[in-house]
Formats: structure tokens, C-alpha cells, sequence
């Protein structure tokens, strides 16, 4: 997916053409996407690519086009102190612009497969905090990254204001990520190669809105261990 705006020179200019395009429509995301540099989040020898408006994938490495999280983050419609979950958090990129926003109250929980992309996630993390000046306007929460299969959170796991999965959900998981939701919560997930959106209007009543086509890598299904017992994800607040 992408390839919807031009590329841009740098980070300003990429995100100048995902306002002009429409994908970026709100200052507080704007202001977020400005924050954190796309380029910091990509293996040296691909920064040529990161701003354009593609996908990139390189081992367990993945980050979504700049126009897929544009209209992510739009979706989420995130505030300041509220709890976001991540399923699939990957390099941390998504997840560190939402901190931005969420800021010194929130809940930042991301949950990755990969243990390889945790350490990268946690690198790239260690260099924002280094060296970003973004710090100077925005109180930031910081993203904690937990090991493990998004489908096998414990059933003790806290709800969320916020949820995004970066994979495609299959229908028949559809109602387990619906669970994780507060009342008045908001989900984004590919669904039936939809991005989709979510809200929980109430115990058992949502409003569902398909926001555009994409395409994703599935949901990888959980193993179990030799004991047959599935290995569940413990998410503290």
C-alpha cells in the first residue's frame, strides 16, 4: 500500500504532502508526525526510501506507508491521558508518535511477535529519547514493548481507550479485539482487507466505518508450546 502522495526531501516536506493530499488533517497529528523523523526508524542503508510514500519491509522490520498511519492516527482520535495498545507495535514508530500525544498520564503498551524487532523497537526508542528536541513541547509517554502473540493476552489484561492492530484480522478474531475496548474506546484494524474503525458506543453496541482499501499481512496464529498450554501476554498499567 501507498504511493498516494509524492515523496518528499525530507520529513517536513513528506508530511506537507500528506496534509495537501488530505491523509493529515489535524494539527495534534501533524505536530506528531513533524516530531518524530520516519528516516530515524529505517536501517541505514534504506534511509533513501523513508520518505516516500511506501511500505518498507526487511526481515521481521516493517513499517505501513506514511498515508496508512496518517489515516491511523487520524482514526485513533487520541487525546492526552488516554490508554493505547498496540498489537503488532513493530519499530515503535507508531507508537512514539501516539506517546507524544497521549503525554505524561497516558498508557503506552505495545505487544510484538518478533523478539529481534522488540530490541530494534527499543534502540530506536533510546535514540528519540537521545536526541529528539520534540521534548521541548510535548510531554512524552513512553512505549513499553511486551514479547509475545496479540492473540493470547491474558484474560486478566486491562481494556484500552485506544487499540491498533498492524496486521489483517481474520472475522473470526474480530470480537476478541473488540474485548480489549473500553466503552467509548476506539479500534483500528485491517478487517476484511478494510482499514476499519471501531467504537465501542457501549457494553454491547459499536459503530463500525470502513475508512479505506489496504492490504496487510495476516494475523500469524498463535503456537503452543509442547505442554499444548498457549504461552498468554501479561500487560500491567
Amino acid at each position: 500500500m501507498g504511493g498516494a502522495v509524492s515523496a518528499g526531501e525530507d520529513n517536513d516536506e513528506l508530511i506537507d504532502n500528506l496534509k495537501e493530499a488530505q491523509y493529515i488533517r489535524t494539527e495534534l497529528v501533524e505536530q506528531a508526525f513533524r516530531a518524530v523523523d520516519r528516516a530515524d526508524y529505517y536501517l541505514e542503508e534504506f534511509r533513501e526510501n523513508a520518505y516516500k510514500d511506501l511500505a518498507w519491509k526487511h526481515g521481521n522490520i516493517h513499517l505501513s506507508a506514511p498515508c496508512i498511519y496518517s489515516e491511523v492516527m487520524e482514526a485513533l482520535e487520541l487525546q492526552p491521558g488516554l490508554s493505547f495498545l498496540n498489537l503488532g507495535s513493530g519499530t515503535g514508530y507508531l507508537s512514539s508518535m501516539v506517546g507524544l500525544i497521549l503525554g505524561p498520564f497516558g498508557v503506552n503498551h505495545g505487544v510484538e511477535l518478533h523478539s529481534d524487532v522488540i530490541e530494534y523497537a527499543k534502540q530506536k526508542l533510546d535514540f528519540f529519547i537521545r536526541t529528539s528536541s520534540s521534548f521541548d513541547k510535548f510531554d512524552f509517554c513512553e512505549p513499553s514493548f511486551v514479547p509475545g502473540n496479540c492473540l493470547e493476552l491474558s484474560p486478566g489484561c486491562s481494556q484500552y481507550d485506544r487499540v491498533y492492530c498492524g496486521a489483517g484480522v481474520q472475522k473470526q478474531h474480530e470480537d476478541y479485539m473488540k474485548s480489549l475496548l473500553k466503552v467509548g474506546g476506539i479500534l483500528v484494524m485491517p478487517l476484511e482487507e478494510k482499514l476499519t474503525k471501531i467504537t465501542r458506543t457501549g457494553p454491547s453496541a459499536w459503530e463500525t466505518k470502513k475508512i479505506l482499501a489496504v492490504s496487510f499481512a495476516p494475523l500469524i496464529q498463535p503456537c503452543h508450546s509442547e505442554s499444548g498450554k498457549s504461552r498468554l501476554v501479561q500487560l500491567r498499567k
